[in-house]
C-alpha cells in the first residue's frame, strides 16, 4: 500500500466514524425511559421521507405550553412575581398609586393579603403592573425582571429554570424541520420578550392571552398602548381556538402538564395521520415540586384519567428526567 493510499484509507475511516458519530448522537441526553422512546420513534416516523408516518415539513408543527412546561410554575406563576414586583417598584416611586388594600399588600409581598382580594384583587394587581402603558415600556420592564429577579426558593433566575429536557426537545425538533410554537395561558407580550433567547422560539410563534391594546402617536412617535381589558383568555378550550387563529393548522405534536392543556392535546390528536400527544407529570419532590390532582397551580386529573386510554405520553419527571433546570451545574 502506498503512502498516498493509505493516507486516503485512513481519511474514509475517520469520515465515515465521523458519520456514524453524528447519527448515533443521542437527541436527548436528559431524557431516559419509555418516554424518550416513544418521542423519538414518533419523530423519526415522521421525518422518514417515503415512510407511511410522513408529514412533509410544512406541517410538522408541534405546540408547546409553557408555565410548568417548559419552565416552572411552583410556588406561583412567574408572570404573578413579575407582577408583584412591578408593584413594589411603582409604589416605591409613588406611593398614591397603591389605591386599595391589595395593592398595598402587593408592593409589601404580603401574600396572604394579596391572596384575600381574590379575583378582583389580582386582576388590579396586572392591571397597575401590565396596562396603561406603552407595550415597548412594558417589554423593557419585562427584560430587566427577566435579567435581574431570582426565584425565592432556588434562588435561580428565572430564566435558568427552563427545563433542560424541554430545551433539548424543542432543539430536536427543529432540527427535524418542525416549527416549534408556544400556546399558552400566560401573557403574549410578557413571553415574547424572552422566548426566542430562553427556547429559540421567536415571537411570531408565542401564543397567549392578552390585554385590549390601541395605537396611539405619543409624543410624534406611533405607539402601541396595552389598556386593562382582557382580550382573549388562551386556556382550556381557547387554546384549539388560539391555534387556528394564529397557526392555521392543526399540530401533529402536543405538549402540556395540565388540564388547562387538554384541549390542545384532543385537537392536535384528533387529526388524521401520526399524531402525539404529551403530559409532563410533575412526579418530583426532590428536585422540582411533586404535584398534580390537587392545588393552585398546574391539577391534573382529567389528563391522569384519561392519557393512556388516548395513547398520550405521561413523562415520569422524576425517573425520566436526569436533570431539572437549566440553570443546575451539570
Amino acid at each position: 500500500m502506498t503512502l498516498l493510499t493509505s493516507f486516503k484509507t485512513t481519511c474514509l475511516s475517520l469520515a465515515l466514524v465521523g458519520v456514524a458519530g453524528v447519527g448515533l448522537a443521542d437527541p436527548l441526553p436528559s431524557w431516559q425511559g419509555a418516554s424518550k422512546d416513544r418521542i423519538i420513534a414518533f419523530v423519526e416516523a415522521v421525518s422518514e421521507v417515503g415512510g407511511a408516518d410522513y408529514v412533509t415539513p410544512a406541517d410538522r408543527i408541534a405546540v408547546f405550553d409553557n408555565d410548568g412546561t417548559l419552565w416552572a410554575e411552583q410556588p406561583m406563576y412567574f408572570q404573578l412575581f413579575f407582577a408583584l414586583d412591578r408593584v413594589a417598584k411603582i409604589g416605591a416611586d409613588d406611593p398614591s398609586k397603591l389605591t386599595s388594600d391589595v395593592l398595598k399588600a402587593a408592593a409589601a409581598g404580603d401574600m396572604d393579603g394579596v391572596l384575600a382580594g381574590g379575583k378582583e384583587g389580582l386582576i388590579e394587581i396586572l392591571a397597575l403592573s401590565h396596562a396603561n402603558q406603552s407595550l415597548d415600556d412594558f417589554s423593557a420592564d419585562v427584560a430587566a425582571w427577566v435579567s435581574e429577579a431570582k426565584h425565592p426558593t432556588t434562588g435561580l433566575g428565572y430564566d435558568e429554570m427552563t427545563y433542560q429536557p424541554m430545551v433539548e426537545l424543542l432543539r430536536y425538533l427543529r432540527d427535524e424541520e418542525f416549527k416549534t410554537y408556544i400556546v399558552s395561558g400566560g401573557g403574549i407580550d410578557f413571553m415574547r420578550v424572552f422566548a426566542e433567547d430562553v427556547y429559540g422560539i421567536p415571537p411570531e410563534q408565542t401564543i397567549g392571552s392578552s390585554l385590549t391594546s390601541t395605537y396611539e402617536v405619543v409624543d410624534d412617535v406611533p405607539t402601541i398602548i396595552k389598556n386593562d381589558t382582557l382580550f382573549f383568555n388562551d386556556d382550556k378550550a381557547g387554546k384549539p381556538v388560539a391555534i387556528n387563529h394564529h397557526i392555521g393548522k392543526r399540530p401533529i405534536m402536543a405538549v402540556g402538564n395540565s388540564d388547562g392543556d387538554f384541549e390542545m392535546l384532543e385537537y392536535t390528536t384528533a387529526g388524521e395521520g401520526a399524531r402525539l400527544g404529551v403530559y409532563i407529570h410533575h412526579t418530583d419532590g426532590e428536585r422540582e415540586w411533586a404535584y398534580d390532582r390537587e392545588g393552585h397551580i398546574g391539577v391534573l386529573n382529567r389528563g391522569l384519567d384519561e392519557a393512556e386510554d388516548r395513547g398520550w405520553v405521561l413523562v415520569d419527571m422524576k425517573n425520566e428526567w436526569t436533570r431539572i433546570f437549566t440553570g443546575e451545574a451539570e
